[in-house]
């Protein structure tokens, strides 16, 4: 499975990414910005997405998946944010996402939900 990380947190995304790796999956790029996001996600088309909220730009990671899913892309996605705030939550809602997971994220939880989609 291909994934992508979109996460502003460097140390995060490393920590990310070797779960991953760990996994067996690969990973399909690693970015840290909205605008990047939504044009990587669609010029790589990967697997599954693990996306932040709070990103580098002025697009936050809900609104990135909010355009995408306007494009018609449907590409899995799971939020992984420090940010548990029901605004949010209710947002995330819009675009359609497997999973809300809140910071720190675990080997064990990661693995369990993307067992669940592969």
């Amino acid at each position: 499975m291909k994934i992508m990380i979109v996460e502003d947190d460097k140390v995060l995304s490393l920590l990310l990414s070797k779960m991953i790796e760990k996994l067996g999956h690969e990973i399909s790029d690693v970015v840290s910005k909205g605008a990047e996001a939504i044009s990587q996600i669609q010029a790589l088309n990967p697997d599954l997405i693990l996306m932040d909220i709070m990103l580098e730009d002025n697009i936050d990671g809900i609104e990135a998946m909010a355009q995408l899913r306007e494009k018609s892309i449907i590409t899995p996605v799971i939020y992984i944010t420090g940010n548990s705030d029901p605004v949010n939550i209710q947002r995330a809602k819009k675009t359609n996402y497997l999973d809300y997971m809140i910071k720190p994220v675990g080997f064990e939880s990661l693995r369990e939900k993307i067992k669940e989609i592969h």
